[in-house]
């Protein structure tokens, strides 16, 4: 059986969610590839959980997000700023609350993350965005994390060259697109599965794509990254 290459969207917490895209999409835990964009921390409640169905992929690829480094601080150091508890860190520190085992795992899983994937086919995957002027080992993490220039600019963009294609997370387009959406050569993965959206896989060859229930409707009885008391 030819083996297959996926690239997953921001998971945020959403387990169910993710397990749907993997069912979904048949994708082979054993012989396929997943390119996780990053941000499965910090959303709905079951982080720990996704991490370890991830943690079953024998090719997985995880690219690091911001939220992703919010709980890696936290997990090493027990950094808890308000602009992480504030959208959705308070969710994860409950996730862990219930799986203290897991934590130095984890902790050691995130350090050892890169910040951006590139295929032998030149092919880009990062979370945030990447500054096109620039080369690629000349790129600020917090670029690579944070930006939405890639999102905002993408109207006026003529080129993504090097690269053949660029695949990126972080900023949700769901109110936008509910499907994942090319422009200029990019593919915007985020279609709000950290909020009232939908989890999306895709096969990078094919471009075809499966989804997840609205996670919203998977997690009615329990609290969202912003519905603390």
């Amino acid at each position: 059986m030819k083996s297959k290459t996926f690239v997953i969207g921001d998971i945020h917490g959403g387990y169910k969610a993710l397990k749907q895209c993997l069912e979904r999409s048949n994708f082979d835990y054993y012989i396929d590839t997943l390119i996780c964009l990053g941000d499965v921390a910090d959303g709905w409640l079951e982080i720990a959980e996704s991490f370890e169905e991830l943690f079953k992929i024998k090719n997985l690829i995880y690219v690091r997000g911001n939220h992703d480094q919010w709980l890696k601080d936290w997990l090493a150091k027990g950094k808890t700023p308000n602009i992480w508890t504030m959208q959705g860190g308070q969710n994860t520190i409950l996730s862990y609350k219930k799986h203290l085992e897991l934590k130095e795992k984890h902790k050691k899983f995130l350090k050892n993350t890169p910040f951006y994937y590139l295929d032998k086919e030149n092919r880009l995957f990062v979370h945030g965005g990447i500054d096109l002027t620039l080369p690629l080992e000349s790129q600020d993490k917090m670029t690579l994390m944070w930006d939405r220039n890639i999102w905002n600019d993408r109207h006026s963009r003529q080129t993504i060259k090097p690269y053949k294609e660029i695949y990126v997370g972080h900023t949700s387009i769901y109110g936008y697109s509910k499907i994942p959406l090319p422009h200029t050569g990019v593919w915007y993965m985020d279609t709000g599965a950290g909020w009232e959206g939908v989890l999306s896989i895709m096969d990078i060859e094919t471009k075809k794509f499966w989804q997840s229930d609205k996670v919203s409707d998977l997690y009615l009885n329990e609290l969202s990254r912003l519905n603390h008391e």
